[in-house]
């Protein structure tokens, strides 16, 4: 379950915590727990838990430490993640690194804030502009991914454009060969040098990537 569409003004906002640092869960969990608009209604320790519970529960914000010890995926990763899985909830990085390609990475992966754990105590107006009605930072950050989007497929000729639009729908390379009523050969060579120009090893990969607005 990954959309959630619980939340209106008079229900409590409701928070999922990833982090690593189990009083850093403790601190939180007191700390935004005193505000009355939210709750704190899940902690997860790894990226394999959180995916969990979001698939289970789905929340309305999730608060995302970058670096998780020992899970399978980073916060980053975690977050391209479960925006390729269409997960609704808004995301905020929560995290002590600051370094400009971590930032970027971030938003790049689908996260409308970022918040140094120093600087706490914006968490809760940063929760509340997080559910509230599409902010100019939302904005930009869509219009980030389209360009994204087209700087990783500008490469493409045309054709091989088409035959990657096909490709990201579901079709088969069978399929796309009777579609557009190419030979096979020469779909082979399309979906080849298109996989050459993406950084790819097959199709499969090339979606994802473009997906993810080119993160791995």
């Amino acid at each position: 379950m990954m959309k959630n569409d619980n939340y209106t003004s008079s229900s409590p906002i409701s928070v999922l915590l990833v982090e690593d640092d189990p009083d850093w869960i403790a601190a939180l969990r007191s700390f935004l727990n005193r505000e009355e608009d939210f709750v704190l209604a899940a902690a997860a320790v790894c990226s394999e838990e959180a995916l969990h519970l979001v698939e289970q529960q789905g929340f309305d914000v999730l608060l995302l430490d970058i670096h998780l010890a020992g899970s399978e995926l980073s916060g980053i990763e975690l977050a391209a993640e479960l925006m390729e899985r269409q997960c609704e909830s808004r995301i905020i990085m929560l995290t002590s690194d600051k370094t400009d390609k971590t930032v970027l990475d971030a938003f790049t992966a689908g996260a409308i804030d970022y918040i140094d754990k120093s600087d706490y105590r914006q968490l809760p107006n940063a929760i509340r502009r997080a559910c509230a009605q599409r902010t100019a930072v939302q904005v930009l950050l869509k219009d980030y991914a389209r360009l994204k989007r087209e700087e990783q497929l500008q490469p493409l000729s045309p054709a091989e454009r088409e035959v990657f639009h096909l490709i990201e729908e579901g079709y088969t390379q069978s399929q796309i060969g009777k579609k557009l009523f190419k030979a096979e050969s020469t779909l082979k060579n399309q979906v080849t040098n298109m996989l050459r120009k993406l950084g790819v090893k097959n199709s499969k990969e090339a979606v994802r990537k473009v997906k993810r607005n080119g993160l791995k």
